[in-house]
C-alpha cells in the first residue's frame, strides 16, 4: 500500500482518473479535484479536449475509448507506469439516448449506449478496482443519473443507469474488506452545456426542469464535481455501496406534482425600524 500524505480533508499527492474528463461535469470533477490536491489523469476519447482540461488542472491526458476493454487496460497500464498507484476513479463517460419511442430506438443505438455507459463502466471498476484492491485502498465514483430512479422515454440511457446503481453495490461488497469504496452520485438537471442548449432550442424540454425541483433551478457541474470529491475523500471513510443524489430536489417533489407542485417561496416579514 502506498505511503499517502495523512489528510483527512483532501486527495493531497493521491493519483485520480476522470474518465469523461473532457467536458461536463468530469471537467468540473478534474478541475475540483485538482484544487483539492489530487493528482488528475483526464481519460477521454475527446482527445483534444482532456489534452485542455489536463493542462486546466495540472494532470495528465490519457486517451481511452471505453467501449474497447484493450483501451482501458492500456490506459491503466500507461498511468501507473508513467505517475504510479492511482486511489481514486471517477466515471464520467456517458452516452445519452434519443428521447424517442422504444419501437422507434434502433439496437445499434441501444447496443452503443450500454457498450459506454454500463459495460464501459463495468470494466472501468475491474481494471482499477481489481489493482486498489489488490494494494488495499481506493475509491471509486460511478455517475448515475435522476433517469435511473425515475425512467423517462429515453429506454436505453435510463435503464443502463439505473444498472450502474447495481453495479456499484455489487462492488462495494466485492472489494469492501479489500479497502476499496465505490459509491454512485446521481445528477439531476445540471446546467451543462448540451442542456443549457436544449432548453435554448425548447425542444427536448416541454416542462422547464427547474420548475420541478425543489430548489427551483438546476445543478451546477461544481456541484456534482463537490460530491464527487466528498466521496473520494478520507472524509467519506465509512460511506460505500451509497447513491447520492445532487439534483436540486427533484425525486423529492415528484409527489407535489398532482398537487400543483411545491410551494412557492415563503414571503418575507417586512423589517421593522
Amino acid at each position: 500500500m502506498a505511503d499517502y500524505a495523512d489528510d483527512a480533508t483532501d486527495g493531497k499527492y493521491r493519483l485520480v482518473v476522470v474518465t469523461g474528463g473532457a467536458s461536463g461535469i468530469g471537467a468540473a470533477t478534474s478541475r475540483i479535484l485538482h484544487a483539492r490536491g489530487w493528482r488528475v489523469a483526464v481519460a477521454d476519447i475527446d482527445e483534444k479536449g482532456a489534452e485542455q482540461v489536463a493542462e486546466q488542472c495540472g494532470g495528465h491526458f490519457l486517451p481511452i475509448d471505453v467501449t474497447q476493454a484493450a483501451s482501458i487496460t492500456r490506459a491503466a497500464d500507461q498511468i501507473e507506469a508513467t505517475q504510479g498507484e492511482v486511489f481514486g476513479l471517477v466515471n464520467c463517460a456517458a452516452l445519452f439516448a434519443p428521447q424517442v419511442a422504444p419501437e422507434r430506438l434502433d439496437l445499434d443505438t441501444f447496443d452503443s449506449i450500454y457498450q459506454v455507459n454500463l459495460r464501459g463502466s463495468y470494466i472501468c471498476n475491474v481494471e482499477f478496482g481489481s489493482r486498489m484492491a489488490a494494494r488495499g485502498a481506493g475509491a471509486i465514483v460511478n455517475l448515475c443519473s435522476i433517469g435511473g430512479h425515475r425512467p423517462n422515454h429515453g429506454h436505453a440511457y435510463t435503464s443502463s443507469k439505473a444498472a450502474i446503481i447495481a453495479l456499484t453495490q455489487g462492488m462495494a461488497g466485492e472489494w469492501g474488506r479489500s479497502g476499496v469504496r465505490v459509491n454512485t452520485v446521481t445528477p439531476g438537471f445540471v446546467s451543462v452545456d448540451r442542456v443549457l442548449a436544449a432548453l435554448e432550442e425548447g425542444l427536448r424540454y416541454p416542462v422547464p426542469p427547474s420548475t420541478l425541483s425543489a430548489l427551483g433551478r438546476l445543478v451546477t457541474p461544481e456541484e456534482v464535481a463537490e460530491t464527487i470529491a466528498f466521496l473520494l475523500s478520507d472524509s467519506a471513510s465509512g460511506i460505500t455501496g451509497a447513491d447520492i443524489a445532487v439534483d436540486a430536489g427533484v425525486m423529492a417533489t415528484s409527489g407535489w406534482v398532482v398537487h400543483g407542485g411545491v410551494p412557492p417561496t415563503r414571503a418575507r416579514p417586512s423589517v421593522r425600524r
